[in-house]
């Protein structure tokens, strides 16, 4: 009896002493909106690819750019960056699965298509990515990715770096 009596006693004493909203020490008291991140660009504005690269790529290339050895290729010193532009735009839109060779060395998984970002947000991030870590070729624009999703529909990922290269031909 005198247990559940002190308990009481510590419950009720704890509540009415406690702060209404709780201890701070416990939570920082963000709100959700700030959780959520940026609100998106407005129409004409400047889609900043650095951020965007940062939301949609990072996780797996590495803010480096690096990858991960035996995981994720990098995109540092990629032929498939640096190279023939339809094919990067290609990827961004449609992703790969299957076997690809990145700076002679071999990677099996899979990348994701990002087709539901808009054609400004995938040149802005193809753009970055063609000009961060050392890599030196030239940005690509909103309609180079407008004509590739017209001219090329389709619903799955390309199966490897093979059916890429007949891409770039």
């Amino acid at each position: 009896a005198a247990i559940t009596l002190a308990m009481v006693l510590f419950g009720v004493a704890y509540i009415v002493l406690s702060e209404p909203f709780g201890n701070s020490a416990l939570g920082d008291r963000r709100t959700v909106a700030d959780l959520s991140g940026p609100a998106p660009a407005a129409a004409g504005a400047a889609v900043d690819g650095k951020a965007l690269f940062a939301a949609q790529c990072a996780a797996c290339h590495q803010a480096t750019g690096q990858g991960l050895p035996g995981v994720f290729p990098p995109l540092a010193g990629s032929e498939w960056v640096q190279g023939e532009p339809r094919v990067l735009a290609n990827i961004l839109l449609h992703g790969v699965t299957g076997p690809i060779t990145v700076a002679g060395k071999s990677y099996e998984g899979a990348m994701p298509a990002f087709r539901q970002l808009g054609d400004a947000e995938l040149a802005a991030v193809a753009s970055y990515i063609r000009s961060a870590w050392g890599n030196q070729a030239a940005p690509l624009t909103p309609e180079q990715f407008a004509q590739e999703r017209k001219a090329n529909d389709r619903s799955t990922p390309f199966e490897g770096g093979a059916a890429l290269q007949a891409l770039a031909h």
